[in-house]
């Protein structure tokens, strides 16, 4: 261990470029096709600190972070800031415990993790990965791709579960707008971001997170057309779209697209 460190920091030369490294692309920089972008903030006052601490089977080297099956995943490291420490605060899907928001209140190096994207299996990799670091002392997780994150200790758990619900509550953001809601992040997990009127969700009873449970599950595929039916509730039509021109470049854009729910009523309405 302590030679891989030693390679590591003649790798990297001094400590200072080894926090400024900067090895994956930033919030708003072009992502390759899709590209799970992964932030963990911690108090390390060395690339020692961190090495040391990774779970067996876990490597760093100049290359990046080598998980036991041989698996690679691009690493980098910068310096605190002055506004991620509240960015990561605000974007907690729970409340993260006390001690992880101190850390992330008095971080010191924001580790950065990266890999590809685009299927349910990709993103089991990533939040091993996360799961290293977070071992290592990172105080938790924040996503690029949903704006999503999570202490260290609901990190981990739904690292254990790796099931289909445990991926999309970790990756997948639910957005509420006026009229609209709608996800963030299911490209990730290789799946259209699914839209509905806030009004039939309100108003029917219609949950968008079962419609996502579905989806991820796999159980089957639902394209332009298709209905979607509650045997005791509301009915849908779906209908496929392009993404939101807003997000291209971005790590939040969803190549695949929408997958817009109109209600059949609504539907029969305007027939």
């Amino acid at each position: 261990m302590f030679r891989e460190a030693a390679k590591l920091l003649r790798c990297l030369g001094a400590w200072t470029r080894w926090w400024n490294c900067r090895r994956m692309f930033e919030m708003n920089e072009p992502a390759s096709p899709i590209t799970i972008a992964l932030r963990i903030p911690g108090r390390w006052s060395h690339p020692r600190d961190l090495i040391e601490r990774l779970p067996a089977g876990y490597r760093l080297t100049a290359e990046g972070l080598i998980l036991p099956d041989t698996t690679q995943v691009e690493f980098g490291a910068m310096a605190a800031d002055d506004q991620f420490a509240q960015i990561f605060r605000s974007s907690c899907r729970q409340p993260a415990m006390e001690h992880e928001l101190a850390t992330v209140d008095g971080y010191t190096v924001n580790v950065f993790l990266s890999g590809p994207g685009g299927s349910m299996q990709a993103p089991r990799t990533m939040m091993q990965a996360g799961a290293a670091v977070v071992r290592a002392g990172g105080a938790g997780v924040f996503i690029d791709n949903s704006t999503l994150a999570h202490g260290g200790r609901h990190w981990l758990a739904m690292t254990e579960d790796g099931g289909p619900d445990a991926l999309s509550f970790a990756f997948v953001a639910i957005v509420r707008g006026q009229v609209d809601v709608w996800t963030m992040g299911m490209h990730v997990l290789g799946l259209r971001d699914v839209v509905m009127k806030r009004q039939d969700i309100e108003a029917d009873g219609f949950d968008i997170i079962d419609v996502i449970r579905y989806l991820c599950r796999g159980e089957k595929s639902i394209g332009d057309g298709h209905v979607l039916a509650d045997l005791n509730g509301p009915r849908f039509q779906a209908f496929t779209q392009d993404s939101a021109e807003g997000l291209a470049g971005s790590p939040m854009h969803n190549p695949f697209g929408r997958l817009k729910l109109v209600s059949m009523r609504d539907i029969a309405e305007t027939n």
